[in-house]
């Protein structure tokens, strides 16, 4: 049965028991939610009545995890849900939590969501309850800033009205978008979190978060996953030195010098990466300089950098120095997750170079480095296939690349639309195409070739295609097309899979545009005849 926007679905029951009364508004100001975070302090994880609190998450398993456990910790809570289904939270059935839940359905368009108080004030009795709202970003994706600010007033007043409190829980690529916007709301929003997956943990980032006692802002958590629960790490200081009275020196792999001699008694150089690394092992907050010659170089180079960061601590300095053309946009990425402090590119003079070690003095790595640096591989390499891939698998391929949490924001790569000059069939524009670097996928619909560029930035667009097309771009295409963030990238490429026309290589062969009369009249095709010719020499010598 629907009611206006909202679909309401009979309370699913968990288990069989009583249900247990929910507590009356005589004893309303001892009421409390909580988001059962464990081993989280209180003021934290508590939420008052008639307050509304937004959680922004990445991936939508962490929402999904999230939400269960914040059910399972509630004597009664009422679920909507919007696009997915609400019955989809509660499979496998909790454990613990209330006995009886009510669900509400909400689809998935700006006018359901923009009419939910009203929807609600018809659907649900007046009185103090605690609801949980679970979104994904496409939902408020359409939701104009002005439309947002409305609806949150709304919600604000329909909440005090009746003493109720409203968790949000919104999951999806693009979500940073919506949680910069949300920031400047703290007057209609009770609480702002964002929950952030970091390969082998989590980071709990807590913009502010009111509670019966005050407030709390900017706070950061590590969580970890304890029986599918989010649990507070018990961190200790990752490695730090006891003293540092190792900080004036400079350990370099002498290649980094361009030839020169050690610049000072400070300086001690190393004949390879491995030498040095080894030697860094002792050290606590000196400064190391690695050489990168090559881009074979890059998985080894990334396993020494990972290993002292581990073990050595966040005092050491460590840097790279380019000397020659060897880093790709994603091996710079790969580099700084596992711990580097800077990276020097090919074209930094001497000078430039020395200028940065002084200016790295005294700092300190405060990014997280997972443990596992297998994982942290797999999740910053670019994709393992390159090239022509038929629609589906390209839609497919980059839509998973794009809800990659661990690569930056608006920084995952390029789609490229492409229309050949008309003498040029699409077919044969593909056969110009030769993509060399994993990441790098080419697809056509219609009169169109689609290419995307993993981790390629929009000023070196240029320079990609010149490498990856044997003829001039501009001699093979009349106009082009390109999205370079995240939210133009993934709506483009819904379009995209929406499209009929299948790949080229599978397309069937152009039909004939004659009628049947002027086929028939149409000549029979010659067929080559074979015909001796013969010199007047050659018949007088005959016999």
């Amino acid at each position: 049965m629907y009611i206006y926007g909202i679909r309401i679905g009979t309370e699913i029951f968990i288990r069989p028991a009583i249900m247990l009364d929910y507590p009356g508004a005589k004893n309303l100001m001892t009421i409390s939610f909580s988001l059962g975070l464990g081993q989280v302090q209180n003021e934290l994880v508590l939420m008052q009545p008639s307050g509304c609190y937004w959680i922004t998450v990445n991936r939508q398993e962490d929402a999904r995890i999230l939400a269960r456990q914040t059910i399972a910790t509630q004597r009664a809570v009422t679920l909507i849900a919007t696009p997915e289904k609400p019955q989809s939270l509660l499979v496998p059935a909790p454990t613990s939590g209330p006995n009886t839940i009510p669900l509400f359905s909400l689809p998935e368009n700006p006018q359901a969501l923009l009419n939910l108080s009203e929807d609600l004030s018809r659907a649900l009795a007046n009185r103090p309850r605690f609801l949980l709202f679970f979104t994904a970003f496409s939902s408020w994706e359409k939701i104009a800033p002005e439309e947002l600010n409305s609806w949150l007033k709304g919600m604000q007043k329909w909440l005090a009205s009746r003493q109720s409190t409203m968790l949000i829980i919104t999951y999806g690529s693009g979500v940073n978008h919506l949680r910069n916007d949300l920031q400047t709301r703290y007057r209609h929003l009770d609480g702002l979190s964002h929950l952030e997956w970091q390969q082998d943990s989590w980071n709990y980032r807590i913009n502010w978060w009111c509670n019966k006692s005050g407030m709390l802002a900017d706070r950061a958590l590590r969580l970890e996953l304890q029986q599918d629960c989010f649990t507070q790490m018990n961190e200790s200081e990752q490695n730090s030195p006891l003293t540092l009275n190792d900080e004036h020196l400079y350990l370099a792999e002498k290649g980094v010098l361009e030839g020169a001699p050690p610049l000072s008694s400070a300086w001690t150089l190393f004949d390879d990466n491995g030498q040095l690394a080894s030697r860094a092992q002792q050290a606590s907050a000196a400064t190391v300089i690695f050489n990168l010659h090559h881009n074979d170089q890059i998985a080894q180079l990334a396993g020494e950098i990972h290993s002292l960061r581990r073990t050595r601590g966040s005092g050491l300095k460590i840097v790279v120095r380019e000397m020659h053309i060897a880093l790709r946009n994603s091996d710079e990425r790969l580099l700084l997750a596992c711990g580097v402090n800077a990276i020097v590119p090919l074209n930094a003079a001497m000078s430039r170079f020395l200028t940065t070690l002084e200016g790295l003095q005294g700092q300190r790595y405060n990014r997280h480095v997972p443990a596992d640096l297998s994982v942290l591989l797999k999740s910053m390499q670019p994709l393992q296939e390159k090239g022509y891939l038929p629609l589906e698998h390209f839609c497919r391929s980059v839509t998973r690349l794009i809800g990659n949490t661990v690569l930056p924001q608006d920084g995952k790569g390029l789609l490229v639309a492409l229309r050949p000059v008309p003498e040029l069939n699409p077919e044969q524009a593909l056969t110009l195409c030769k993509p060399r670097r994993f990441g790098d996928l080419v697809t056509r619909i219609g009169d169109r070739l689609y290419l995307f560029l993993s981790s390629c930035r929009y000023n070196d667009l240029d320079t990609a295609l010149k490498f990856i097309f044997r003829l001039p771009p501009d001699e093979i295409f009349t106009n082009r097309l390109v999205w370079f963030e995240d939210l133009q990238i993934l709506s483009e490429v819904r379009q995209m899979a929406g499209t009929t026309p299948g790949a080229w290589r599978d397309a069937p062969a152009a039909q004939a545009t004659s009628s049947p009369a002027e086929a028939q009249a149409a000549p029979p095709r010659l067929v080559p005849q074979e015909v001796t010719l013969n010199t007047p020499v050659d018949k007088g010598d005959a016999p």
